[in-house]
């Protein structure tokens, strides 16, 4: 029989000011289950008891059990109950490590301290469904503009601003704040550096980390970014395939057990759209931990989450340094915001530093300055709790209209996060013929095959939604089926 909780190492007044109950709840059972506290088996009480003993309501209990359940945490069945899974944990209880991990190490000894854009079908203007493009029209730009304004006027009193590589002090600081918040990072400002946007942070790290002929792991299909910047210092691409839960660590612990590195978009994969399971987490960090390699954690999309909370970050997990995090602000807000963030372990920041001072010795603090301001105003929670309702009803817009006008053409996946959304054909043509067919209806549906290394082509388009109203997404669905109705090159007979 699975032994029932009765009492947990915490109450109520440990709660943050600044927290949800619902999110402290979270965080709480979830520390618990991976400190071991919570051990595997035991059955918690149930969400009516669970409530009634810790003065709660029942619907914060069920959003709780929820949320765990859907994260991999605990497994309930009817008439069992809700039981603790078995997680591998790969950290100490509270201790962080303070030893620098193999790559942080080979990197400061290194290193002294003082295909995708190939005939793409439209290279201007912006058409349904390019991908990555956010919807400016729903910005609030006023809001945006007094606050540029205000800055504005004090001008005078930037051009004594103190020069600070890393970016300016208060921007950092309220990037850890909405890290730990939503993305459960534990991180302090001296380790965050400000950069113009996730490619920046890329070519900075493989410059960093990597050498010639050093190995990396990349996802396949992956991001051509990290393709670029790995490229540019020689190293050597080890594509490790990707299925419903994300990366395979154990293909890629076959086919290169010792690479120096991997990067991942473990919240919403590039392009196929799949959150990495909370299994594969544990075991890229089992991976990272036991070889010494680093994992640059791309948070792509992650504050696009339409069922649920988003999923905590792989940083959140990590305790041995093995995790670096990058973000950027490019597409939850407008693309010509061109400012990003590198969170690094504390052991690598010098080393960083180092090489950002031979690209730049100073970026513009007055950007940063009023996004600052936004984000602790409370206008960025805001317009993103806006943006993900307006984004969700055009995803659902995009899914119902390629069942209606698509049918045994085109199957279109049921993402739920993200600006973008996966389509695998189902008419016999090849990524590469229904982008150019796509192209000639006016549409832009890059074929999946762009972003893959050994993979067989997916025969699948990449269809981004964000940015088109529902009639628009209706409009060029229509389109597309015309398209894709058409017979492939070769089938003729």
């Amino acid at each position: 029989m699975p032994k029932t909780v009765s009492s947990f190492e915490f109450t109520l007044d440990s709660r943050p000011q600044d927290q949800t109950l619902t999110g402290w709840l979270y965080g709480e059972l979830r520390s618990a289950i991976l400190e071991g506290r919570l051990a595997p088996g035991t059955r918690l009480p149930a969400s009516r008891d669970f409530a009634s003993q810790y003065g709660l309501s029942r619907g914060t209990v069920v959003s709780v059990f929820e949320r765990l359940q859907a994260e991999g945490y605990v497994t309930s069945r009817v008439g069992v109950g809700t039981l603790v899974n078995r997680v591998s944990v790969v950290r100490p209880a509270r201790q962080m490590s303070v030893t620098p991990p193999a790559y942080v190490r080979r990197a400061i000894a290194t290193h002294k301290l003082p295909r995708p854009l190939v005939d793409l079908p439209f290279t201007r203007g912006v058409r349904p469904f390019r991908i990555g493009a956010p919807d400016t029209k729903a910005f609030p730009a006023k809001v945006w503009g007094r606050i540029a304004a205000r800055y504005a006027r004090n001008f005078g009193s930037w051009l004594e601003t103190e020069a600070d590589v890393r970016g300016y002090r208060p921007m950092r600081d309220a990037i850890a704040d909405y890290l730990r918040a939503t993305r459960g990072v534990r991180c302090n400002p001296e380790q965050i550096f400000i950069v113009s946007g996730v490619q920046q942070a890329l070519d900075l790290l493989a410059r960093v980390l990597l050498k010639e002929h050093d190995q990396v792991w990349m996802e396949d299909p992956g991001y051509f970014g990290a393709t670029i910047a790995f490229g540019n210092v020689g190293a050597e691409i080890i594509p490790v395939p990707v299925d419903e839960e994300g990366l395979l660590v154990s293909a890629g612990e076959t086919i290169c057990p010792h690479a120096r590195g991997v990067y991942l978009t473990p919240a919403h994969q590039f392009p196929q759209g799949v959150t990495m399971s909370l299994e594969r987490r544990m075991a890229i960090l089992k991976w990272a931990k036991r070889t010494g390699a680093f994992i640059i954690e791309d948070d792509y999309d992650s504050e696009f989450r339409f069922e649920g909370q988003p999923v905590p970050s792989l940083h959140s997990l990590d305790n041995y340094s093995n995790v670096i995090l990058i973000g950027s602000f490019s597409k939850t807000l407008f693309p010509s915001l061109r400012l990003g963030y590198v969170v690094l372990p504390p052991s690598l920041v010098d080393c960083f530093l180092a090489f950002r001072y031979q690209t730049d010795f100073r970026n513009s603090h007055v950007d940063q300055a009023i996004l600052c301001e936004f984000i602790v105003q409370g206008h960025f929670a805001r317009h993103m709790r806006r943006m993900r309702e307006l984004y969700g009803s055009r995803l659902a817009a995009m899914i119902d209209g390629g069942k209606q006008h698509l049918s045994g053409l085109l199957d279109i996946s049921n993402v739920q996060a993200g600006l973008y959304t996966i389509g695998f054909l189902t008419n016999g043509m090849t990524s590469r013929q229904a982008e150019k067919a796509a192209a000639v209806q006016g549409i832009e549906a890059l074929g999946v095959d762009r972003y893959t290394f050994k993979h067989p082509d997916p025969k699948g388009v990449v269809l981004g939604f964000a940015a088109y109203p529902e009639p628009a997404i209706r409009k060029a669905l229509i389109q597309l089926a015309k398209a894709f109705s058409k017979e492939p090159s070769g089938r003729r007979g």
